[in-house]
């Protein structure tokens, strides 16, 4: 008897035993140590990260991030937190977030298992795949009619090696310049340095959509591939992916990234533009494949 109300009353003390918050570790703990957040940006990936007017980061996958720090300051248990923003290139923004510069890229980086290795990504928030971006003056249709001709590519990307490896297949022969960023290569097919961009379709389609004469170009040629892009952080950082997820999710489920599509892609852009791209239904069904339960 004695036993049995001694277990029963240690079992009542483990009950009103207040939990013991499980420590911080990698990027949340540097965020709550720092009081603050630094978000990798693009500068021209319309409309996903790039600069408006003021030089200010804005975008679709800007505005998924906006989303994710309100989460990390819930995480935190913090009213404010300082956003830090740092541009990065397809060259850079692996790097910078290996070596601790940012902590969240938020940008049209694709999912590739061999950038698993070096990084984690949040869930798909955006399927696109490569095409080209031609003046119609070209009349460039498919990748063929780039035999022995020069295309640009952004150096870094998954389309570089996708367009290189079709031209080594095919004996294609293409002469390949290297660009810094899409800004660079766009200007490079402007200027008639070269005859086509390689890029996935949609940020193709809003360079177009800022340039000084959009009916001059389009975009042309089968999809090469299927890219889903997903937020970037440090690799092996899963207590900081958590949060990631936790609040894309969310996003997903209450219909409010439906909301930021149709702002970024449906409506018109800051700037006056639109992009006029309705929502695929192979990204349609990934949101809802996504949309995790709590």
């Amino acid at each position: 008897m004695i036993r049995k109300s001694l277990a029963a009353v240690a079992a009542l003390a483990l009950l009103a035993t207040p939990a013991i918050a499980q420590e911080l570790t990698g990027t949340l703990k540097k965020i709550k140590d720092t009081g603050t957040i630094t978000i990798g940006h693009r500068e021209t990936s319309i409309p996903f990260s790039y600069l408006d007017e003021k030089q200010q980061p804005i975008g679709y996958s800007m505005d998924i991030c906006a989303a994710i720090v309100e989460e990390v300051k819930k995480e935190l248990g913090v009213a404010q937190l300082a956003v830090k923003y740092n541009p990065v290139t397809p060259q850079t923004r692996i790097p910078l977030m290996a070596n601790g510069t940012i902590d969240l890229e938020c940008g049209s980086t694709t999912n590739t298992l061999t950038r698993q290795k070096q990084v984690g990504f949040g869930p798909t928030t955006y399927i696109t795949g490569t095409k080209l971006l031609v003046k119609k003056s070209s009349k460039i249709k498919s990748y063929k009619d780039l035999r022995n001709k020069t295309v640009v590519v952004t150096q870094g990307t998954t389309n570089e090696r996708i367009i290189k490896a079709l031209s080594d297949k095919e004996n294609l022969n293409i002469k390949f310049l290297n660009a810094k960023d899409h800004g660079e290569s766009f200007l490079t097919v402007e200027s008639g340095r070269a005859v086509a961009f390689s890029m996935d379709d949609i940020l193709l389609y809003g360079l177009i959509a800022k340039a000084k004469a959009p009916k001059d170009y389009e975009v042309v040629g089968d999809f090469l591939s299927y890219d889903p892009y997903g937020q970037m952080y440090r690799k092996g950082d899963e207590d900081f992916g958590v949060v990631i997820r936790r609040a894309i999710a969310r996003l997903m489920s209450s219909g409010d990234l439906a909301k930021l599509y149709d702002k970024w892609f449906i409506q018109k852009l800051p700037s006056g533009e639109t992009m006029g791209v309705p929502m695929s239904p192979l990204l349609k069904a990934a949101i809802q494949l996504q949309a995790l339960p709590e």
